[in-house]
């Protein structure tokens, strides 16, 4: 016992030191005895606690002292303290009702920040407005000064932005890249090596997938006991066996089904007694798409009118420059792989345009006119897409769209990654999550357009409005990129 006792305390030091230096002194010990394997477990879900505790406590704190600060700042001594109360009282329990209903502090394993973020700024944004609500309903807007309302909640707003900044890297630190402990066992099958997950061998501990014998069932619950997540990894012939076993745990079980994974499957359905599996959610839904076109047609129609003047401007510079059309036509592959025209600035000598994309563009390209390597440096050569947006051809977010013969690293795109196809189940975008993380301009190696394909296929699974609004603001900041020539 004494020697259990001590690998439980190697394995809370060696969590201590961080998520990297004591790993792999913590896999050698979760691997020798159940005692041992759990320990880690509990510590990691003890950490859990203490987090979320303590960013629950952070949130209330952010919050008022917002409020004290404007209400003792800017009203007299009189009022601030009755006027801090009252407002605290009113905001807080929405807010917390609010961030508790909507999971702002629920901790989540496949995000890049283990707190939400957005949940936390959506409920202080809906407590707010109830406070307004119900200033409004009993008519007690005298009783609170709007210019502390207003500052506290936007100090409130950027309070919790920053916070929960610093609680995610607190996290990082606390529990390491997995938040969760997850139990991976190895019937008879070779052990994989993964990161972040705990795995031990079902013939080490005596584990077999044997109906007949309770005890297995009892053993098995005793080592999963203390973890967040099982995951079994076996035989085809024994899956039957360990899906019955699995049932009997009070924790989330799941069996590898390595066949599955070259099918990429969405989700797994059960229609008229049948396990189905989902490939393909299809388009967005139909809300989403006017939700969508909506923002699209007020975003575009908006822009044109602002930039006609600069439109007339820039169109007298492309034929002072050079001969030839101002516009610049181009079959594109669009939405459900269709082609259509898109639209820009011409930026090339007339006689030597490319219109199948053959030909990328190279740096210093002699084709490229004086005032097209500025309208491309600058991407201006993109704003008659509005008018694409305007015909419902593109949207004003979305993956970017190329030419039917367009290639990386002497490749055809979808010969580089024949999911390449997938990113066309939404419009393609005047610009896109590829865009704002630098991975633009022209494809020279293969790698280039995996880069990009992996942001475009992250935008289709994850679309909202948010995004595209986030998106939008991030391409402020790239218009003018290095490897826009």
């Amino acid at each position: 016992m004494g020697d259990v006792v001590g690998k439980a305390e190697l394995a809370r030091q060696c969590l201590s030191t961080g998520p990297e230096d004591g790993s792999e002194r913590l896999r050698s010990i979760m691997a020798e005895t159940p005692v041992g394997l759990g320990e880690a477990a509990k510590i990691k879900r003890q950490r859990r606690s203490l987090l979320v505790a303590v960013t629950i406590l952070a949130d209330v704190s952010v919050i008022v002292l917002s409020i004290f600060v404007w209400s003792y700042g800017y009203l007299s001594a009189v009022m601030e303290a009755e006027h801090s109360l009252l407002l605290s009282a009113i905001v807080l329990p929405v807010y917390l009702a609010i961030a508790f209903n909507t999971g702002a502090f629920q901790i989540e394993a496949e995000s890049r920040r283990i707190l939400p973020l957005w949940r936390a700024i959506a409920a202080m944004f809906y407590s707010s407005s109830g406070l307004l609500l119900f200033v409004f309903l009993t008519r007690t807007n005298e009783e609170f000064s709007r210019v502390v309302v207003t500052c506290a909640v936007i100090s409130a707003l950027i309070g919790l932005v920053l916070e929960r900044l610093l609680m995610n890297r607190w996290s990082t630190y606390l529990l390491g890249t997995q938040p969760f402990a997850t139990l991976c066992i190895y019937d008879r099958v070779p052990m994989e090596q993964k990161a972040g997950f705990s795995r031990i061998s079902a013939q080490s501990f005596g584990l077999t997938a044997d109906l007949s014998d309770p005890n297995m069932i009892s053993k098995l619950a005793d080592i999963a006991n203390d973890f967040d997540r099982l995951v079994i990894h076996c035989r085809p012939d024994d899956r039957e066996s360990w899906a019955f076993m699995l049932k009997s745990l009070r924790i989330p079980a799941e069996i590898s089904v390595p066949e599955i994974h070259a099918l990429h499957p969405v989700s797994i359905h059960l229609r008229a007694g049948r396990t189905t599996m989902l490939i393909n959610t299809g388009p967005l839904q139909w809300h989403q798409r006017a939700l969508k076109r909506a923002f699209d047609l007020v975003i575009a129609i908006t822009a044109l009118l602002l930039a006609m003047p600069a439109f007339l401007i820039i169109a007298l510079l492309i034929k002072l420059d050079s001969s030839g059309p101002v516009l610049f036509r181009q079959p594109r592959i669009g939405l459900n792989n269709r082609q259509f025209e898109i639209y820009k600035f011409r930026t090339m000598r007339s006689g030597q345009l490319d219109l199948d994309g053959k030909q990328s563009t190279a740096r210093d390209d002699p084709r490229v006119t004086r005032v097209g390597a500025l309208l491309r440096r600058t991407s201006i050569d993109e704003l008659p897409q509005l008018i694409n947006v305007l015909k419902g051809e593109m949207s004003i977010v979305g993956p970017r769209p190329h030419a039917r013969l367009s290639r990386a690293g002497g490749s055809l795109f979808w010969e580089v990654d024949s999911s390449y196809w997938h990113r066309h189940t939404v419009k393609p975008g005047i610009t896109g999550l590829a865009q704002v993380r630098g991975h633009r301009g022209n494809t020279f190696h293969e790698d280039h357009l995996r880069l990009r394909l992996r942001s475009d296929l992250e935008y289709v699974a994850n679309w909202s409005l948010t995004n595209d609004f986030y998106i939008i603001f991030k391409t402020l900041g790239v218009l003018s990129h290095k490897n826009a020539f």
